[in-house]
């Protein structure tokens, strides 16, 4: 998989992910382009619908990261994946936003956590 130069990526977690999938694969025909099964049966996946990619995996509470169910509503969790992830996150820090977790380079991804000043929490990096 090829980044583009810059794009929002929607993650939706949810409290079983694998049953999830299996909805989303069953209903849309959607392909799964990466899996990565996780400590616990845990599940985290980045999936295509027609060639529009998102991400799915089970809620993280200790990560601060719940599902519709949990939170009684829909949050969202916003990933730019951006060749120019190091510099837009500075510059985020630089007009307000803050650091969630900073940028590192993990197992699958280079990528930092923030909230912005309006509470919306961004995930900014790309995949290794």
């Amino acid at each position: 998989m090829s980044i583009k130069s810059t794009a929002i990526t929607p993650f939706l977690t949810v409290t079983k992910a694998t049953d999830a999938l299996s909805f989303y694969q069953r209903t849309f025909n959607a392909s799964v382009l990466k899996r990565f099964d996780l400590e616990e049966g845990k599940l985290m996946a980045n999936i295509a619908i027609d060639g529009a990619d998102f991400w799915l995996g089970d809620e993280e509470p200790e990560n601060g990261n719940f599902s519709p169910e949990t939170v009684k509503g829909t949050p969202v969790r916003i990933i730019l994946s951006t060749k120019n992830a190091d510099v837009f996150f500075e510059r985020a820090i630089q007009f307000g936003a803050q650091v969630i977790c900073p940028m590192t380079t993990e197992e699958f991804w280079r990528i930092g956590k923030l909230k912005d000043p309006f509470g919306h929490v961004w995930e900014i990096g790309y995949p290794l």
